[in-house]
């Protein structure tokens, strides 16, 4: 008797890598699983890889998401937020969830779309992920096109800027060049494991009242 894919127990800050998955076999484990899950896929070439998160993962997520989220609606810049949705692209034999993407330039071609279709639709402008239990593969985001992409880890926030089809990492966020990312990125979450994410953005919201 064959085993379901649901059937399986992956415990939070375990991860899953699993080869010869075909494209096939990996559009039916998405949809068996279902969109309301806690687990993370990444597939490349063959390799699917599935984590589920720790509850530090979720909370650095939420923080960092709301930051761009605080510093996009106070430059007025327009933008949509997909969260986890599923990026791929089956010619590439490429699929991945960030824990956030934010559509800034492009955000007029996805208004309205719950579900996105990368051989039609742009990537993301800014992807980012939450490295507390694993590590992001950046193959997966070069290959997608996704131009600007941020890892928060246990030594704080990497900023990767694609360039000439390459990620290098940068001092500075080209969305917001005229902003400390890094460092209040790092400050605000760091913050909040110590007073809590009201206070913590409380604080970031008066900088950006002061800075921005």
């Amino acid at each position: 008797m064959l085993l379901e894919f649901r059937q399986l127990r992956i415990q939070p800050g375990q991860q899953l890598l699993l080869e010869d998955v075909s494209w096939q076999q990996f559009e039916n484990i998405l949809a068996e699983l279902g969109e309301h899950r806690a687990a993370r896929l990444s597939y490349s070439h063959g390799f699917l890889e599935i984590m589920v998160p720790l509850p530090e993962h979720e909370k650095a997520k939420e923080m960092i998401g709301d930051m761009v989220k605080i510093f996009l609606e106070a430059k007025q810049i327009a933008f949509e937020s997909l969260d986890s949705t599923t990026l791929k692209i089956e010619r590439m034999t490429q699929g991945v969830e960030p824990d956030a993407c934010f559509y800034i330039q492009n955000q007029a071609a996805v208004i309205g779309k719950n579900r996105l279709d990368m051989s039609v639709d742009p990537p993301p402008d800014l992807a980012i992920e939450i490295d507390l239990t694993s590590r992001t593969q950046l193959d997966n985001y070069q290959i997608l096109g996704v131009p600007e992409l941020w890892r928060y880890g246990k030594q704080g926030l990497k900023i990767n800027v694609l360039q000439g089809g390459k990620y290098v990492e940068s001092d500075f966020s080209p969305i917001f060049p005229d902003i400390p990312i890094i460092e209040l990125v790092n400050q605000c979450v760091q913050q909040s494991q110590v007073s809590g994410r009201t206070q913590a953005i409380q604080a970031l919201r008066n900088w950006v009242r002061n800075h921005v």
